[in-house]
């Protein structure tokens, strides 16, 4: 699926119908969508960016201006780069440095909630959507609507170029979260994300009578691909919020517009399942959470109260992002190989991806009901890293991505996530994981898992080369007591913290995408225990 081409055919069958919507009030058919999105192209190559300008920063939250700046850069045959507005300005700046960005589209109200939390300089020349309004000429409408209502697709694909694409250009550079060092550009093609579309529309089964909720941030793949890509070159119809923290505002979104899909992310489902009303998701149908563990509490929780099981998928940044998903029963096809939803797993791949289950020494092939490192291939595998063929080679071998999580798939093709290999430590030669840790320890002092309460890293140890170490925002039980009870459980040694390796913290840090921010909790936990 080359999207902008596709993007253009869905606005023409779309044309009469509500296609995009957010909670600032803004509403669009597939036909005005179709018609802002070619006026802010010609606004842009008009009084913006020169010819040989290839990538373009976008620094903007979830809205329906995002939407419009990234499919205005698209059907102009240029790289959108969506930047991270929850990280800092330095790491922003490193980003646009990387991609030899020239000028960031943004808004004034955006820029100012950055600023309220300090200073934050851009690096590049910012474009401020809402000066643009002012500059759209008469001609400017006059040719959009022609090219909207009378020339023929064809034609306007032509015009725009847009039968020179080829499934491997590129794209958009995606950079990663940093959470684990410094972010980097994932290059993915028309391919990438065009396939990763196809092959989640085969089993999700997606109609026109969907409406598919966007507060997912756009500089994520997860929110770029399922929330965005998916919604503008596919029949449903998309609704925004700039924040997806914000429960009340998202609640009185899905209930206005009747939201039928919700892609998110555990953290964020906690927040709604205390604060949305159940009116709210009266029309849901199907919730998918990525990103990190879905805890089963949660999911019961969330069926209790909204009526609608949340299932979990997985996915990553390099790979489009969806890999596998769990589905939920009324999305099933009948004689379907997709056996809908099985607790624990994060579903089979989607179909065709490609998974296996190696030795993490040795890369044996271990097949089924084998723990060791999932690889993935397939077409939605990321073309490589930004400027980096170094650490592309490192991750992509004969077409295999190492996704860096232990893994294992059962013998109905089921992949079971473990853990992942930058949430282990190496004690004494031993490989401990720090997932399995925690959920012991909220286990043993049954905690409910619709909150994050604690979390364990590692630290540096003389004696064993790495300790594990608790960060928690308050337990009912004191460390002492806890690790007899991690005893008594039957945890290995080895993997039981000391009772002085417990700390209490304000709270545990998260990335904007809600996923435990693995980098910052490891330097929260070296100044603690240093």
């Amino acid at each position: 699926m080359i999207l902008s081409r596709q993007f253009l055919r869905m606005c023409r069958r779309m044309m009469f119908r509500p296609k995009i919507a957010d909670s600032t009030g803004v509403e669009m058919t597939g036909a005005s969508l179709l018609m802002r999105t070619l006026i802010l192209r010609r606004l842009l190559r008009r009084e913006v960016l020169a010819p040989d300008e290839t990538n373009v920063g976008i620094l903007l939250a979830p809205t329906a201006a995002t939407v419009l700046a990234n499919a205005a850069l698209t059907i102009d045959r240029r790289v959108a780069v969506n930047l991270n507005y929850t990280a800092s300005a330095e790491l922003v700046n490193d980003c646009i440095a990387q991609a030899e960005v020239r000028h960031v589209l943004t808004s004034r109200r955006m820029l100012e909630r950055l600023r309220e939390k300090g200073p934050f300089d851009v690096a590049a020349e910012l474009v401020f959507l809402e000066d643009l309004r002012q500059r759209v000429t008469i001609a400017d409408k006059l040719i959009a609507a022609i090219q909207t209502w009378l020339l023929p697709v064809v034609l306007l694909e032509r015009t725009l170029g847009l039968h020179r694409i080829q499934p491997d250009d590129l794209l958009t550079i995606i950079f990663t979260s940093g959470a684990t060092g410094r972010p980097k550009g994932v290059m993915l093609t028309y391919g990438n994300v065009g396939s990763n579309i196809e092959a989640f529309n085969k089993i999700v089964r997606l109609t026109h009578r969907d409406v598919l909720v966007g507060i997912l941030p756009i500089f994520h793949s997860f929110g770029y691909t399922t929330t965005m890509w998916t919604v503008l070159t596919l029949d449903p119809k998309g609704i925004y919020h700039f924040s997806p923290l914000e429960a009340k505002p998202i609640g009185k979104l899905c209930r206005d517009h009747g939201a039928t899909i919700l892609i998110a992310t555990p953290t964020f489902l906690r927040n709604y399942l205390r604060r949305c009303e159940p009116e709210d998701f009266a029309r849901l149908d199907t919730v998918i959470a990525g990103a990190e563990k879905l805890p089963v509490e949660l999911s019961e929780a969330f069926q209790k109260r909204f009526g609608v099981r949340p299932v979990e998928g997985y996915g990553a940044t390099e790979l489009s992002p969806v890999v596998s998903t769990n589905i939920p029963p009324s999305r099933v096809q009948p004689g379907a190989p997709h056996k809908g939803v099985k607790d624990g797993t994060v579903g089979p791949p989607l179909p065709g991806v490609s998974v296996k289950v190696v030795d993490l020494d040795s890369g044996e092939d271990l097949g089924r009901n084998r723990s060791g490192m999932l690889l993935v291939a397939g077409p939605n595998v990321m073309k490589g890293y930004l400027k980096r063929p170094d650490l592309t080679a490192e991750v992509i071998r004969d077409g295999w991505y190492t996704t860096g999580d232990v893994a294992m798939i059962d013998d109905d093709g089921y992949i079971h996530i473990t853990g992942r290999l930058a949430r282990f430590s190496k004690i004494a030669g031993e490989m401990v994981p720090h997932i399995r840790v925690e959920e012991e320890i909220q286990k043993v002092l049954a905690l409910d898992e619709e909150q994050l309460r604690l979390a364990v890293t590692g630290v540096p140890d003389p004696r064993r080369g790495e300790r594990l170490v608790v960060l928690h925002t308050g337990l009912p039980q004191p460390p002492e007591e806890i690790c007899r009870l991690l005893t008594q459980s039957g945890l290995p040694p080895l993997w039981i913290p000391s009772p002085d390796s417990f700390r209490q913290v304000p709270e545990i840090p998260v990335l904007g995408t809600g996923k435990l921010d693995i980098k910052q909790l490891k330097q929260l936990a070296q100044q603690l225990f240093q």
